[in-house]
């Protein structure tokens, strides 16, 4: 799944929660689900990233029977309807991945990178199921509260590092890990700026990264405006720069626009 000199991957995300901050409450049903999932595809979507709890700041968890009742009849039915698409779940619990896997899901997203619970790279490693590791500081609840960090980069990629060898501690191959520093997570402004402006950092560290910006408060910032819908063109740029640095998956919520910010990167790099 995972091929670093491969083309970029477009992810699209499909929230089936009511309180996600972007899109909350609009594909908690299966047929607007469905209906959504064609739409990304008709777009150039290449991986559908099932959620079933929200992780905005100062989000609440969900446990693991709710978001199984979430997720799960979408992820059949999305299954049923187009099996050669690749689906995602979007978890931090291994019973919410593992009901997942079961149900047509082939890969896992875990924005605690295994931390939230012990045995979520166990169950990716038996089923050899590919994982994105991504760098949270505190929980979603608290995450935005009061973050800090000496040397945002050094701090990040050693706290990445220390995940990736846990997952392969646990059995998880190393074609099978992607890395994500979690732009907004346990983030300021100047921290996910710096994160952006050296991806080729993470790159180095020799896994396939995944950038997710789409739509988030700190281009609001700078962008001076407050509606999330408002940003699809500021995501698409970080998704051109994304590519150019070595990016290789990008999880937005506006499949047509990040797919043609990703395709003309991918055309001037492969040029250059």
């Amino acid at each position: 799944m995972f091929n670093q000199s491969a083309s970029p991957l477009i992810m699209g995300i499909l929230n089936v929660t009511p309180d996600s901050f972007s899109d909350g409450g609009r594909y908690c049903n299966i047929d607007a689900a469905l209906q959504q999932v064609e739409l990304m595809i008709q777009e150039g979507v290449d991986i559908v990233d099932v959620g079933g709890e929200s992780t905005r700041p100062g989000s609440e968890s969900v446990t693991a029977f709710e978001q199984i009742q979430r997720v799960v009849p979408v992820i059949q039915a999305i299954h049923t309807a187009y099996p050669q698409l690749t689906l995602s779940i979007d978890t931090m619990l291994a019973e919410v991945a593992k009901a997942s896997i079961q149900a047509g899901a082939c890969l896992i997203n875990d924005v605690s990178a295994g931390l939230t619970d012990t045995k979520m790279l166990s169950v990716a490693a038996a089923n050899a199921c590919p994982i994105i590791l991504m760098h949270m500081q505190g929980s979603p609840k608290i995450m935005q509260d009061n973050p800090h960090y000496v040397d945002v980069l050094a701090e990040i990629k050693l706290a990445l590092q220390q995940r990736i060898d846990a997952a392969l501690a646990a059995g998880v191959e190393p074609k099978h890990i992607a890395i994500d520093s979690g732009i907004g997570f346990g983030k300021r402004k100047q921290d996910n700026l710096a994160l952006l402006a050296h991806l080729d950092q993470f790159v180095a560290m020799g896994y396939p990264v995944l950038l997710g910006t789409s739509r988030k408060r700190f281009m609001g910032n700078i962008c001076n405006v407050s509606e999330p819908s408002e940003l699809v063109t500021a995501t698409a740029v970080t998704t051109a720069l994304g590519v150019m640095a070595g990016v290789q998956i990008f999880r937005v919520h506006d499949v047509k626009a990040n797919r043609q910010a990703a395709d003309v990167a991918w055309a001037i790099k492969q040029a250059k």
